[in-house]
């Protein structure tokens, strides 16, 4: 019979997470894992696989999350609060990028822009991500359509993938530097220039008081 495991996997797999993001995977060693999760070298290797098995758990695991993260606030409901979660989901996105002083970034995209051009796993489970982040904008632009808050002509294929390019894009020059209230004044340009009637542009623009991680 094995042996249970003494350490708690989740704890290791959050300070591996946190050696990989703040050292990328290039820059991280086993050394360096193992000295942040006090595990031997030997217990690493034995629970997670060798360095590159571990970042895949890591990066997968991110991945998750950031579909979750997306789920809460694009979770569908009636048609008529689609473009309310449509706003709020954007402007969550640049509060979180504005409140990443440390400007380090989303592991998702440092990990994509370090491996996924010779890691084809990190290359698919990018993809797969971002495949389903579309959808879910793709769809609340589509209950917003059914409502008459977005130009039910426009395409919701072509808006969603616009809203998409706009939230990770802040994340990109939010890690550059950009001041935070340009951070948010991107995403309420980006709203704005949705297809959306005049009376219900309020709705887009207003920027939600609720900041998560």
């Amino acid at each position: 019979m094995p042996r249970p495991r003494a350490f708690d996997e989740g704890h290791v797999l959050e300070q591996a997470r946190e050696q990989f993001w703040a050292t990328g995977y290039a820059g991280t060693r086993m050394d360096d894992i193992a000295r942040a999760t006090g595990l031997g070298k030997g217990s690493l290797y034995g629970a997670f696989g060798d360095k590159s098995k571990l970042f895949h758990r890591v990066f997968g695991d991110w991945c998750t999350a950031v579909v979750e993260v997306a789920e809460e606030r694009l979770a569908g409901g009636p048609d008529a609060e689609a473009l309310d979660r449509l706003s709020g989901y954007v402007h969550l996105m640049a509060e979180n990028t504005a409140s990443d002083t440390e400007h380090r970034g989303c592991l998702l995209a440092k990990g994509a822009a370090e491996l996924a051009q010779h890691d084809p796993a990190v290359a698919g489970r990018s993809a797969e991500t971002m495949t389903a982040l579309l959808a879910l904008l793709r769809t609340e632009i589509s209950a917003a359509q059914r409502h008459g808050d977005i130009d039910s002509t426009a395409d919701p294929e072509r808006l969603a993938a616009l809203l998409l390019t706009v939230v990770r894009g802040i994340e990109a020059v939010g890690k550059a530097g950009l001041a935070p209230e340009t951070l948010r004044d991107i995403a309420d340009t980006a709203l704005a220039v949705l297809p959306i009637p005049e009376n219900r542009r309020r709705l887009a623009t207003r920027r939600s008081p609720v900041h998560e991680n």
